[in-house]
């Protein structure tokens, strides 16, 4: 079993620069793909958001920077810098008698856009074989860190499991004592509207349809299927999120059947405990990939 969060930075160094990769992934209902990149890996977007897609599912943000080196070779912009050299000439021979030139260059010089770092338009395949091989250890880390927060997620699942199947072993007990309250109230019906010359057999056979009525023992065993079918998907299937969403729609049905049937306070007391149970699992199923 998988989360549908994960994160992970890796980096290596193309052309003199640090390049970082990192992936964070959140849940999300479809593949939902959000790519970050400098212009120059444009080209191989595709390439990438194929390799992203291993990931299956979930709101995935991919994010690739450059971290630029101390020794990467850098081309003075000279049209740029010969341009802004005479706008801070003119203005300093209007603000000012004094004209200190050095110190225009040297202000100059110290401003950033001026330098047009020094790379290639494209990648080479060496350059992509070191990128790619980066992105795909980012992904692995990912899938890792999904798996371990699965399987986090799956103790959770299995605790609240749990749970409902003991209280849902409780309901026996308290079954013969339901049958006979309900054969009780009948009776005192009976008397209150002083119903007389009752036929003790035709009374039986209205007892036998007013409690199958109310007969839970199809929802238990449904509800026991259900319990032992979530724990094999979790167990035995990847990619179940889905699938284990369904299965607890169809114990939240048994669930609230049995409550309707109850007619019983313990037993409707052991219900409202189920719901809160598998109310804890709903919460924690849209993580699960």
């Amino acid at each position: 079993m998988k989360s549908m969060t994960g994160y992970a930075k890796r980096q290596c160094v193309i052309n003199g620069k640090n390049v970082i990769v990192e992936i964070k992934t959140l849940n999300s209902k479809q593949m939902d793909c959000n790519v970050k990149m400098p212009s120059q890996y444009r080209s191989k977007e595709l390439e990438i958001r194929s390799m992203i897609n291993l990931l299956e599912r979930g709101k995935i943000d991919f994010t690739l920077t450059e971290e630029t080196s101390t020794d990467t070779n850098a081309i003075l912009n000279t049209q740029l810098a010969t341009a802004r050299y005479h706008a801070m000439q003119q203005l300093s021979r209007q603000l000012t008698d004094k004209q200190d030139d050095i110190a225009l260059i040297g202000n100059l010089f110290n401003q950033a856009d001026i330098w047009d770092e020094e790379q290639s338009c494209e990648l080479s395949d060496d350059d992509w074989n070191i990128l790619s091989k980066t992105i795909n250890e980012a992904i692995n880390e990912v899938d890792q860190f999904r798996l371990h927060e699965g399987a986090i997620l799956q103790q959770d699942f299995v605790k609240h499991i749990d749970l409902i199947e003991q209280k849902l072993n409780q309901i026996p007990q308290y079954e013969s004592e339901r049958i006979d309250t309900a054969k009780e109230r009948i009776r005192k019906y009976m008397t209150d509207f002083e119903v007389k010359n009752v036929d003790e057999n035709r009374f039986e056979q209205e007892i036998i349809y007013y409690l199958e009525k109310l007969d839970i023992t199809e929802e238990k065993v449904r509800l026991q299927k259900h319990l032992d079918y979530f724990r094999n998907t979790m167990d035995n299937e990847e990619g179940s999120g889905k699938k284990l969403g369904f299965i607890a729609q169809e114990m939240g049905r048994e669930i609230n059947t049995t409550g309707s049937k109850a007619n019983h306070v313990a037993i409707q007391q052991l219900v409202v405990e189920m719901k809160d149970e598998l109310e804890k699992i709903k919460e924690q199923l849209g993580n699960i990939l």
